[in-house]
């Protein structure tokens, strides 16, 4: 590099930041505007179906006219007239979601309502991918690993001291947090899995979802004479405080609470910053029973949460099966108080 690059450098480095983030805003204004044309259309074409009961005929009319019309009109498939159609009605009524699909590419739309049931789910996953800028692979790779069923699991288990969080944490963690990249065996021990982690902490970042900042493994806490190891600490930019990941190879025990607890505090005292929030546990164990997890929990002041570590993906009939039950449970403790003043 030249002597007067180098003088200059910081200046042109200000000039290619420019640059890039016009392009990005360029992009961006582009997508909005195509996507809004592809909801005009798809407004025009679920009006005639409606009301002058176009079919498939007169769409795959429509298409092989339009591939005559130029440049301009390339791209109108009958295929993607009929989804430009479905676009428009599945998200006409809706005026959370609607803004919510301007703002991503048609691939990533398509992906979205294609593999989407639920309203919830694809509020989910439009806000997820505008927010962490998720690729279409990313994304493909989150719903088949239901990201969106995992998260509201854990959503629903939050502790009472974690549902009294300065900041609200729902949509934040996850119930069972899925380490497949880690390529670990079926047996191994707390070590093996700490520093696959580790090995993989592109993949576990994405795995915990965006706001995850990565501070260290074994981190040291001092209490009196002793030094104590946590296993590893991250940063939350949104929830503005750190989060301790303790790892258990074996089932959840209540005893556990106390060991993390007891980091939390050391934590809190030692580096925890005056402006920021206090430090959020989670215990990630093998397995764990529900039921015994929820009556440690009751009993804990600290934040903290248990979730699961799964080394293979799991089914994800199983997973909304899982959500199905525990909100139905709990539904009935809801219902319970108001059937008794009844």
């Amino acid at each position: 590099m030249s002597s007067e690059i180098s003088k200059y450098e910081h200046s042109f480095t200000q000039i290619l930041s420019l640059i890039r983030g016009g392009k990005q805003r360029f992009f961006k204004q582009a997508n909005s505007v195509l996507m809004q044309t592809y909801w005009e259309v798809g407004a025009y074409l679920s009006q005639k179906t409606s009301v002058e009961s176009w079919g498939k005929g007169v769409i795959s009319s429509l298409a092989r006219w339009l591939a005559l019309q130029g440049e301009d009109s390339k791209g109108f498939s009958a295929s993607n007239l009929w989804r430009m159609k479905q676009f428009y009605e599945l998200y006409a009524e809706n005026k959370k979601l609607a803004p919510l699909v301007r703002e991503l590419p048609w691939t990533h739309n398509l992906i979205i309502m294609g593999r989407c049931k639920s309203i919830e789910e694809r509020f989910f996953y439009l806000k997820s991918c505008i927010h962490s800028g998720w690729s279409k692979r990313i994304l493909e790779s989150q719903i088949a690993s239901s990201a969106f069923e995992r998260t509201v699991l854990a959503d629903l288990k939050l502790a009472p001291a974690v549902r009294e969080f300065p900041v609200d944490v729902t949509g934040i963690f996850k119930d069972s947090y899925l380490v497949d990249f880690a390529n670990l065996p079926e047996q191994h021990i707390e070590k093996d899995l700490q520093s696959a982690l580790v090995a993989n902490l592109r993949e576990f970042l994405l795995e915990l979802g965006d706001g995850f900042a990565y501070i260290g493994e074994k981190v040291r806490v001092q209490v009196g004479n002793k030094d104590f190891e946590l296993d590893l600490l991250f940063f939350h930019r949104d929830l503005q405080c750190m989060v301790a990941f303790e790892l258990k190879t074996g089932d959840f025990e209540p005893a556990h609470l106390g060991q993390l607890a007891f980091y939390l505090e050391a934590l809190d005292l030692q580096q925890k910053r005056p402006q920021e929030n206090p430090t959020i546990g989670v215990l990630l164990c093998r397995s764990k029973d529900n039921e015994v997890v929820e009556l440690a929990l009751n009993s804990t002041l600290t934040p903290t949460l248990v979730s699961e570590y799964e080394t293979k993906m799991i089914p994800k009939a199983l997973l909304k099966k899982k959500l199905h039950e525990w909100s139905e449970q709990l539904e009935d403790r809801l219902a319970t108080p108001q059937e008794e003043t009844e």
